[in-house]
């Protein structure tokens, strides 16, 4: 059975009374509390929530980015927590932009290093503080954030390896289009070739 938002009525209360002005507003979806968060003031936050004894959020499971092209602040930094003690969760959202760095949450969290680290690799988004912040999962020199809704679904490089120069070399992506047939009709409609076994569901000759 999924929580309410009125199982988490003194839990959101005494959040939002020791942070009047860091909480911003408070939602429950999918049984879980979510709590949207000035992004300054993300430190004060994550500290209450981890060291409270009314919620004692003490295990950081994930940091991860959301693209809003659209939004002055496209992005959402968004930080997972499980109380194991109180056999609870909670989600924390802040918003930033392409320019704007969040604070670290390393010294609060050491393992939230990595999770920075992606964020910043996939989104660009980057953390004020953050003792190695750099790629994690692209290569040195790779151009742009692959999550970004902008990002181009080609890349802007290929890798591969050549045999001759025993390396991997790098080049920009080429797309042969005419070789290419699209073809937007059903495949119902679409199909112009006989299909083996078709003619088995010709109708027999009637006798009248």
């Amino acid at each position: 059975m999924m929580n309410t938002t009125e199982d988490f009525e003194d839990l959101i209360a005494h959040i939002t009374g020791a942070l009047p002005d860091a909480v911003k507003s408070t939602s429950v979806s999918l049984g879980e509390l979510t709590l949207h968060a000035e992004r300054d003031q993300i430190d004060d936050v994550l500290k209450f929530l981890r060291d409270d004894s009314q919620c004692l959020f003490e295990t950081l499971i994930d940091i991860c980015g959301v693209d809003y092209p659209e939004r002055t602040n496209r992005f959402e930094v968004v930080y997972h927590f499980l109380s194991m003690r109180m056999n609870q969760r909670v989600r924390v959202k802040i918003e930033t932009d392409e320019e704007t760095p969040v604070p670290t949450s390393v010294e609060l969290f050491p393992c939230a290093d990595w999770f920075e680290r992606e964020a910043f690799d996939m989104y660009g988004i980057r953390f004020a503080g953050h003792p190695d912040l750099r790629r994690l999962l692209t290569d040195y020199g790779f151009e742009g954030h692959p999550l970004r809704k902008d990002f181009p679904l080609t890349g802007h490089v290929e890798v591969r390896y050549d045999d001759l120069e025993k390396r991997v070399v790098y080049e920009p992506v080429e797309l042969v289009q005419e070789y290419r047939n699209f073809d937007f009709l059903s495949p119902w409609e679409g199909m112009t070739s006989v299909i083996p076994g078709d003619e088995k569901a010709e109708e027999a000759p009637s006798d009248g």
